[in-house]
C-alpha cells in the first residue's frame, strides 16, 4: 500500500561474542589442546540480523547491549550492515561470551558466559515500537532466566497482526507448560532443526524425549507434528543440514533440497538459513522461493569462517544461477 512502511525483522534474542578457537580436536576430560586460532565476533542474534539484512530486509535488535568492549563489537558490527540498535545500552554491564571450540571437521563446542543480553525489560523490548506486518524473532534460549518472563509479558502485548517467527533451539520442548503455551499459541513460523522437531512433536504428543544418541524421526514428518501443536495457518519449517529443508504450510509438507558442500565452519550456519528465510517473509515471498533462497544461504554460509559471515542477496543469486 502507497505510504505505507515495509515490514522489519526485530530480533529479541541475545547478542554475544563469539570467542572462537580453532583446535585440531576436543582434549579429554583434564588434558590440553594447542589453539591454531583465536578470533572474536559479534554473534548469536547477530547472525541472524545481519543474513536478513543482506537479504534486503530493514532490522532492529531489540534485545539489551551492555557497556564495554563486547557490547561495543555487537554495537559496531550491526551499524555497519545498517542494523539498529532500539534499547539503550546497560550501564553497568557488558554483553557476554559464548566460548566456540571449533575443530577441523566443522564441529563446534560451545561455553557460554551471560551477561547484559539477559537484563531486558518489557519498556526496553518496546523500544522497538513493533507495527503490524513486522516480523518479530524468538528464540527459544530467551524463555529461560532472567529474560522468559518480560518476553512473554512483552509477546502478549503485540499488535495481532506481527508474525513472530519462533527458533526454538536445543532445550525448548523442555519449557515447563505454562511458558511453552505462550510462546506456541502467539507462534505464526516455527523454524527449526531436526533434533528441535522432534523433541517439540514428541512433547506435543506426550511421548518421553528422545534418548541420547538416536536418530531424530523424518522432518517431513516431524513438521506436520509440530504445527498440530501450533495455531491454525501457522507455518512450520525444519531444516536439516546439507539435506535442505522441509516446509509445512497450508496443510501440505513440502521438501526443498539443500545444496552440499565442504563445509569449513557450520558456527552460525541455522541462523543464517532463519535470518535469510525471514527476510524473504517480511517481503512476503512465496514459501518455495525463501526455502530455497535459505537453503543456498545456508550452504554458502558453512564455506566461510565466521558465524556472521551470511552471503547477500547478490551472492545467493550467483550460487543459485550456478547450480
Amino acid at each position: 500500500m502507497t505510504g505505507t512502511a515495509a515490514p522489519r525483522v526485530i530480533h529479541t534474542a541475545q547478542a554475544l561474542v563469539d570467542e572462537v578457537v580453532e583446535i585440531p580436536g576436543l582434549p579429554e576430560r583434564g588434558a590440553n589442546a594447542v589453539a591454531m586460532s583465536r578470533t572474536r565476533y559479534a554473534a548469536s542474534a547477530v547472525n541472524v540480523l545481519l543474513a536478513a539484512a543482506r537479504s534486503g530486509a530493514a532490522c532492529v535488535h531489540a534485545g539489551s547491549v551492555g557497556t564495554g568492549p563486547n557490547g561495543d563489537l555487537v554495537r559496531e558490527t550491526l551499524a555497519a550492515e545498517g542494523v539498529a540498535v532500539s534499547s539503550p545500552p546497560v550501564p553497568d554491564a557488558d554483553t557476554g561470551t559464548c566460548l566456540v571450540l571449533l575443530e577441523p571437521s566443522a564441529e563446534r563446542t560451545f561455553i557460554t558466559v551471560q551477561g547484559a543480553e539477559r537484563r531486558i525489560t518489557v519498556a526496553s523490548l518496546a523500544t522497538a515500537r513493533p507495527a503490524p506486518g513486522d516480523v518479530v524473532c524468538v528464540s527459544g534460549y530467551s524463555m529461560f532466566g532472567a529474560t522468559r518472563d518480560p518476553l512473554v509479558a512483552w509477546l502478549g502485548q503485540l499488535p495481532v497482526d506481527a508474525l513472530v517467527v519462533v527458533d526454538p533451539g536445543a532445550p525448548f520442548a523442555e519449557l515447563d507448560d505454562a511458558t511453552l503455551d505462550a510462546c506456541l499459541r502467539r507462534t505464526g513460523v516455527w523454524t527449526g532443526n531436526a533434533d528441535e522437531a522432534d523433541d517439540l512433536a514428541r512433547r506435543a504428543a506426550g511421548d518421553p524425549l528422545r534418548a541420547p544418541g538416536t536418530e531424530a524421526m523424518p522432518i517431513a514428518d516431524a513438521a506436520p507434528a509440530v504445527a498440530a501443536a501450533l495455531p491454525d495457518g501457522a507455518v512450520v519449517v525444519v531444516r536439516d543440514g546439507p539435506a535442505g529443508c522441509v516446509v509445512h504450510a497450508d496443510g501440505r509438507t513440502t521438501t526443498f533440497h539443500g545444496f552440499p558442500q565442504t563445509p569449513v565452519d557450520t558456527n552460525g550456519a541455522g541462523d543464517t538459513h532463519t535470518g535469510v528465510l525471514v527476510a524473504e517473509v517480511a517481503r512476503g515471498t512465496a514459501w518455495e522461493v525463501a526455502a530455497t533462497r535459505a537453503n543456498a544461504a545456508g550452504a554458502i554460509k558453512v564455506t566461510r569462517r565466521g558465524p556472521a559471515t551470511a552471503p547477500t542477496a547478490a551472492e545467493i543469486d550467483a550460487f543459485l544461477a550456478a547450480i
